[in-house]
């Protein structure tokens, strides 16, 4: 057996954002039938000024793959010193019969890609028919990651935008209007973006809330992904009464997303909780059944949609014979 090696020009090429889509409904599907083991991850903090680096693994019964990402941040010297970015990648696939070390694959992208694909798949689920305007706060990679995802499930007519660094906000308008052909609204706060939101993403570094509940109008789809640890928080918690809160999976979210502020706070309780968007998609519990309600995805992120996107790249580059094989084993 040999072991395939996609260097990050190779990955750019294999998957389309629609195919990634695609590989994250799969994961939220098998993930809701039971069919993945998902530890929990495991982060190192290094000395300072070095920043850390994270380990997630998962296997999938329906596809018998195992995979390990890990993936580093917070290296503000890498490139003066090492010549290799402050933030970096590596996914590594195991044919989970053999245990054989099947692929290993340039990371860098991967989480991005399906991250944003994920509040695509929520829209797809849970928005308003209707649907048009889509407003982002913060306007990182993450947040130009979510509308190029959103764009393959919906036809946005017009794009609200906040951040708290002006250059960074004006950087964003410019990009999305001339990859995109959408208008982009900067807001001059954050309220004024919220109101407008058919759609509302959240992709900050908040440790705090960032949004309030009256700003949220009636028929909203709010796509929280900043918070994925404790420490942060993006929204006050009030926002969560009454709303339909649908998870990525029930015991990472009450445990460490933006969930749990309203369960501590004790504004919901676990029984509220719709219920995980795998469920959904496989039938088990319906999706939105009002225009007029606030439905809320919480995303965390899941080992299990890494593991989905770096099969079907895997797939790929073997169909088109792309990559480099190498004989790892002897």
């Amino acid at each position: 057996m040999k072991t395939l090696l996609l260097t990050k020009e190779d990955v750019k090429g294999l998957i389309t954002m629609a195919e990634v889509i695609g590989a994250v409904e799969d994961a939220y599907k098998t993930f809701s039938s039971g069919l993945v083991q998902q530890p929990g991850y495991m982060g190192l903090h290094l000395p300072a000024p070095r920043g850390e680096i994270d380990f997630k693994a998962g296997y999938n019964q329906a596809n018998e793959t195992i995979t390990l990402k890990a993936s580093s941040g917070g290296f503000p010297h890498n490139m003066a010193e090492h010549g290799v970015p402050s933030g970096m990648g590596t996914v590594l696939l195991f044919d989970a019969r053999s245990c054989a070390l099947a692929c290993v694959m340039d990371g860098s992208l991967l989480t991005g890609l399906r991250t944003g694909a994920s509040g695509a798949v929520s829209v797809k689920t849970l928005a308003r028919k209707n649907a048009r305007t889509v407003t982002v706060i913060g306007t990182g990679n993450q947040a130009r990651m979510q509308i190029r995802a959103i764009r393959e499930v919906m036809t946005i007519g017009e794009i609200h935008a906040w951040c708290r660094t002006p250059e960074k906000l004006a950087a964003f308008k410019d990009e999305i209007e001339q990859a995109f052909g959408i208008p982009v609204t900067a807001a001059a706060c954050a309220r004024d973006a919220v109101a407008a939101a058919d759609i509302l993403i959240t992709v900050t570094r908040g440790t705090g809330p960032v949004v309030e509940a009256g700003w949220v109008k009636p028929g909203t789809h709010i796509i929280a992904i900043g918070t994925d640890q404790h420490g942060k928080q993006e929204f006050e918690p009030e926002i969560f009464r009454g709303a339909r809160i649908v998870v990525d999976s029930l015991s990472q979210c009450i445990s460490k997303g933006e969930t749990w502020h309203p369960l501590n706070a004790g504004i919901i309780t676990q029984e509220q909780i719709h219920g995980e968007i795998g469920e959904i998609l496989l039938g088990h519990k319906p999706g939105r059944e009002r225009d007029d309600e606030i439905t809320i995805f919480d995303s965390t992120g899941m080992a299990i949609q890494d593991n989905t996107a770096a099969r079907k790249i895997y797939d790929n580059a073997v169909a088109r014979n792309a990559g480099t094989w190498f004989s790892f084993f002897q």
